[in-house]
């Protein structure tokens, strides 16, 4: 492990995470109360006996930068042996700009990464949920004698269309890659878990910062220019679970997932702690004849009398009024849903302050978002599959007659949708 150096792409922009990434990095946005996505690719690295760890951010890094500065939370403030550092583009003398694609960033950041000559490189993605002991991974590309080993993982044809696919032959190797095709031949995906021998991946970065006609991604470019040269390109099946968190319903289903009685992710494992930077909150409290069911309660929470909730995350510092009812939904930092108010299938970014008696989403429909630091007015309904955007003051409700808001609106929101 110590001649493996990590290095984590975080830069992505997330869009279509809607209003969860208007002001932050995908990489950054909470997950299951007191999380934020990048703590599982970071918690595996560091449960893998992994400290030396890159992490490259460019889209609005600073909740980020916050989240991880220093590294303390997963044992990574080191300066004799690896840690963690953050690189960001930069403006040199070699006309360095915004990063161009996957293989762009670290190329960009090619001396760091090869700093120190390790023996293998790992590219990890900063936006998926899983947990996964990267020392095997390690054994089985040795073993393997491998130019490069990629983890897959086997995916419904209907949703093959967002990954790389590949097939092997009989013993793993790969001998067909195609990135998210639209017609997918196939299930084998991509998990965009890489290793590299060192001086291999020094060879193609090099090598592709010199095509013009390069997009500059592994997936698109040097994967398959790997495999048509005739290298070594090894599969390492993945048979737990995964999931790429990259659309609204995803990231809903994946904290569903982790509501059941007896989750595929166990977050109880103390055999594979999830690290994170965690807040000082008192206790949750649960107030009188207040019900929740089936649900993550985060430090600070308050539930007040006569308040339900059912199946959903609620995150630090949460305030639940007198009568509310909070159904399948997810509801992040310091939000307050006032007395009466009712919430179904809802997705609430932080510091959100929803009026009393405000009916919001729908027990069946599709998924309603609302955006960071926003006020809804007392007795609005709200439809379902709904946007509203960040920072909305009261004002911007006054052109919806009667205070109801139609299914599919889009309520100061200009970004993409969420699908």
């Amino acid at each position: 492990m110590e001649k493996t150096r990590a290095v984590i792409l975080a830069g992505g922009e997330g869009t279509r995470l809607g209003v969860l990434t208007a002001k932050r990095a995908k990489p950054s946005v909470p997950f299951a109360g007191k999380y934020r996505i990048i703590d599982f690719v970071l918690s595996n690295c560091v449960n893998s006996d992994i400290f030396d760890v890159l992490v490259l951010t460019q889209y609005r890094p600073h909740s980020l930068n916050k989240h991880l500065s220093g590294g303390q939370p997963w044992d990574l403030d080191r300066t004799l042996s690896g840690g963690l550092q953050i690189l960001q583009p930069f403006l040199g003398r070699q006309g360095t700009t915004w990063y161009q694609g996957t293989a762009d960033a670290v190329t960009q950041n090619l001396n760091f990464v090869r700093r120190g000559s390790p023996d293998h490189i790992m590219i990890l993605s900063g936006d998926h949920i899983y947990k996964q002991n990267y020392r095997s991974l390690i054994r089985y590309h040795e073993d393997h004698d491998a130019d490069v080993t990629i983890c897959v993982i086997d995916v419904p044809l209907a949703e093959a269309s967002r990954f790389g696919i590949m097939f092997t032959d009989d013993n793993l190797r790969v001998k067909e890659f195609y990135e998210k095709p639209k017609d997918p031949p196939g299930t084998l995906a991509n998990m965009g878990v890489y290793i590299f021998r060192t001086p291999i991946l020094d060879y193609y970065l090099s090598e592709d910062d010199r095509d013009p006609n390069s997009s500059h991604d592994f997936g698109k470019d040097i994967i398959p220019k790997m495999i048509n040269d005739g290298r070594k390109v090894m599969a390492y099946p993945y048979n737990d679970y995964w999931v790429d968190v990259g659309t609204m319903d995803a990231y809903w289903e994946a904290h569903m997932d982790l509501l059941k009685s007896s989750p595929e992710l166990d977050l109880n494992d103390r055999t594979w702690i999830i690290h994170t930077r965690s807040e000082e909150r008192p206790p949750v409290k649960i107030e009188g004849d207040a019900n929740v069911t089936d649900s993550f309660l985060t430090d600070g929470t308050v539930v007040r009398p006569g308040a339900i909730v059912e199946r959903s995350v609620l995150s630090p510092g949460v305030y639940v009024g007198e009568g509310a009812v909070i159904r399948d939904s997810i509801i992040f930092t310091d939000t307050r849903v006032e007395a009466g108010a009712q919430l179904f299938r809802v997705v609430s970014d932080k510091q959100v302050s929803i009026g009393p008696d405000c009916i919001i989403g729908s027990m069946e429909g599709r998924l309603t978002a609302i955006g960071k630091n926003t006020q809804i007015p007392a007795g609005y309904r709200i439809g379902e599959n709904v946007i509203v955007g960040s920072d909305c003051i009261a004002t911007d409700f006054d052109d919806y007659n009667g205070r109801t808001i139609p299914d599919g609106e889009r309520v100061n929101y200009f970004g993409p949708d969420k699908t």
